[in-house]
């Protein structure tokens, strides 16, 4: 199995409008592929402008946020390719798309580093964090996976946010139990949100 990188790209059209939004980028070789699904504005981005940025986040509420729609997350410019990246960010490659392939349902674009940069210091691991990357996928795979394995997998991740979460990391949860409880109506009761520190 490759290695898969969880970040947030940044995309944009010709008209300058960007998206991000959050991405397991596949690693092969010194390149990494990004496969979308079908229908999604990054494919008509890259197919448009073919460069994206990839950031490893520093807050992870810009993960939770993105897939609970809140996606006016601060960007800067990138020195080599025409598309910005996340400003909160530890790190980031900007890649110029070397290869597609295209397919009906997931097309994959290969990206080639041009540039990456670090930008603050990673002082440690939290579990809080792990947990809300965790719940953040789960939440984007509600219509694919059955509504008690969702419900089982974060009780289990909520443990690490009750006992590892500061502030961002708590809001950044709390937002993902909202979406998911107003999507599963068996987990509006089930009390997956955490109280504030």
């Amino acid at each position: 199995m490759p290695l898969i990188l969880e970040t947030i790209v940044t995309t944009a059209d010709p008209d300058g409008a960007l998206h991000l939004v959050p991405f397991g980028l596949i690693q092969d070789g010194d390149d990494f592929w990004v496969a979308p699904f079908r229908p999604s504005p990054t494919i008509a981005n890259l197919e448009a402008v073919p460069f994206f940025a990839a950031a490893a986040p520093s807050d992870v509420r810009v993960i939770a946020g993105c897939v609970t729609g809140r996606r006016d997350w601060a960007t800067v410019p990138c020195r080599d390719i025409p598309v910005p990246r996340l400003e909160a960010a530890y790190g980031h490659m900007e890649l110029q798309v070397a290869e597609v392939r295209d397919d009906p349902v997931r097309p994959r674009f290969r990206g080639r580093v041009v540039r990456a940069e670090a930008h603050r210091p990673f002082l440690g691991y939290n579990r809080a964090q792990s947990a809300v990357l965790e719940a953040a996928i789960l939440s984007t795979r509600l219509h694919m996976l059955e509504p008690a394995t969702v419900l089982a997998e974060l009780h289990h991740h909520r443990i690490a946010v009750e006992k590892t979460a500061g502030p961002a990391e708590r809001e950044a949860w709390n937002w993902i139990a909202a979406k998911v409880a107003a999507a599963l109506p068996q987990a509006a009761g089930g009390s997956l949100a955490v109280d504030d520190a």
